[in-house]
């Protein structure tokens, strides 16, 4: 089994928390993003995985620690890391084109802006297998329309008219992925666009019009990192996940003096808390520093200084300092608040 992941995008509405950090590599409760979407879907496929295609965009950004960070996560899963380039922003098919060498064989494409929580067996009887999860307002997302057989027969944008409430949350299965790379290799010949980009649902589309079987697989949860605050969301909901599942979340190297922790929290390496009460629902990454200071419902990442806060729902880059009074704020990376 394969793992294919697009993620070449710049994640604009995350700034300015990607200015210097691609989207995918944001950590969320202590983990990258990508890292944690990987391994699940490795849980959830069972299996081993063979190798783990990352696509990246420009290498001024997606730089020699992106790379590395990416071939440690693949040997983790004991897969090889196969590192391509999308040069141009020209879509989810012309993405997925740019690893064309390792398209082949079973393979699992998602996209590395999401993370899931899932438990189900893979139909490896159909010739793929879209993820979705029923949502309450289906007109502001991709759905699935379904026949008799509850086999996928087509895949609608933004239905202003009931389709289903089956959202596509942009994970597939595909028995051959050899198959897919044919049919958008066919959308980029004939320079079929929508949108003004090649798309991976015209391959799709072309591929149930040859009569192959596509079915659902619906995961429990699917949380977006999309901006500030569904990311400050989604930290907190994988928080009290992984509280659930007893990981250990608080690094022994961590230090507090009149401190007071309310879980869920996840403590990295060599944080100092001073004086302070942190959490419910807060992630710090290594090396931060915390002082007499209040803060709840929020992601701050590594070799920080907050100081003198009242933080809720609040997003901190790395290496930034604050002191302050403010509350709900989004500072990037090196930034100095004082």
């Amino acid at each position: 089994m394969k793992i294919i992941v697009p993620m070449a995008g710049r994640g604009s509405r995350l700034r300015p928390h990607t200015l210097t950090v691609p989207k995918p590599l944001i950590p969320v409760a202590g983990k990258p993003i990508v890292h944690r979407l990987v391994s699940d879907i490795a849980k959830v496929l069972g299996e081993p995985i063979e190798e783990v295609a990352f696509i990246l965009g420009d290498p001024a950004f997606f730089g020699d620690d992106v790379v590395a960070s990416l071939k440690e996560l693949a040997n983790e899963l004991g897969a090889k890391a196969s590192i391509y380039r999308q040069d141009e922003p020209l879509g989810t098919g012309h993405a997925i084109m740019s690893a064309e060498p390792s398209l082949s064989g079973p393979a699992v494409i998602a996209y590395a802006d999401t993370l899931i929580r899932a438990e189900f067996n893979l139909d490896k009887n159909a010739d793929s297998v879209i993820w979705v999860k029923q949502v309450e307002r289906p007109e502001a997302f991709g759905v699935v329309k379904l026949n008799d057989k509850s086999e996928i027969v087509e895949l609608v944008e933004k239905p202003q008219e009931f389709v289903s409430d089956l959202a596509v949350i942009g994970i597939y299965y595909f028995k051959d992925v050899g198959v897919l790379k044919k049919e958008l290799q066919y959308v980029l010949d004939n320079n079929v666009i929508n949108g003004g980009e090649y798309q991976i649902n015209d391959g799709i589309k072309r591929m149930m019009a040859d009569g192959k079987t596509f079915v659902t697989g619906q995961v429990d949860e699917w949380m977006d990192c999309g901006n500030k605050n569904v990311t400050v969301e989604t930290n907190q909901r994988m928080l009290g996940f992984l509280a659930k599942d007893g990981e250990k979340m608080m690094a022994e190297s961590a230090q507090q003096e009149n401190a007071n922790i309310i879980e869920p929290c996840f403590i990295g390496e060599n944080v100092v808390l001073k004086n302070s009460t942190v959490g419910p629902y807060v992630s710090i990454g290594e090396g931060t520093v915390i002082e007499n200071s209040t803060v709840k419902n929020s992601l701050i990442q590594t070799h920080s200084t907050i100081k003198n806060a009242n933080l809720d729902n609040a997003m901190i880059g790395n290496h930034a300092k604050y002191n302050g009074n403010f509350e709900t704020i989004s500072i990037g990376d090196y930034s100095v608040l004082e």
